[in-house]
């Protein structure tokens, strides 16, 4: 019988998103020339939502983009066809800029590598930096966040379910598995 564990509350997908918004606001000295690229599709809401929670704390509006890397990922061959989203530069663009990547799951690294070779074809950000809405561990390449609302460790064959408001009606994390 396979199982489904709730981790991440509504309640607490709030405090997460709140808490990071905090954390860049402090790493970056009040988001100071920072861009959000949420890469779709459940990173753009997440980085919509950071944007609207810096904006209530610091008074400061900062630029969001949407990053589709779906011809970037290195299983394209290995996955059935998707169709390819849009990729939307945010105002003034990412040169020179402190690009704040921002996905719900940070896994094998893979998604991470992918963006990063994305970001290359729109321009040469300052830096890059990563912000996840869970970090599940077993990274297959050398790639961490630097902005974590919540360490889930999980075991290969377990998935981690985000959901939110904007796209599933709800905002929740939920940790799926079969029994060992």
């Amino acid at each position: 019988m396979a199982y489904a564990k709730t981790v991440l509350s509504n309640g607490d997908v709030q405090r997460v998103v709140d808490r990071i918004a905090h954390q860049i606001l402090e790493k970056t000295q009040g988001a100071q020339d920072v861009v959000l690229l949420g890469i779709a599709t459940r990173g753009v809401p997440l980085a919509q939502r950071l944007a609207d929670r810096i904006l209530a704390f610091e008074g400061r509006s900062i630029p969001v983009g949407t990053l589709d890397i779906t011809l970037y990922r290195d299983d394209l061959r290995q996955q059935s066809m998707r169709a390819v989203g849009r990729t939307e530069e945010p105002p003034g663009g990412i040169d020179g800029r402190r690009v704040v990547l921002v996905d719900d799951v940070l896994f094998s690294g893979r998604t991470i590598r992918a963006a990063l070779d994305a970001i290359s074809d729109l321009g040469r950000p300052a830096v890059v930096q990563l912000a996840v809405l869970v970090d599940r561990g077993h990274r297959q390449l050398p790639i961490r966040a630097d902005y974590v609302g919540k360490n889930i460790p999980t075991a290969l064959s377990e998935k981690v379910r985000v959901k939110l408001a904007e796209i599933d009606g709800v905002d929740e994390v939920q940790l799926e598995g079969a029994p060992a």
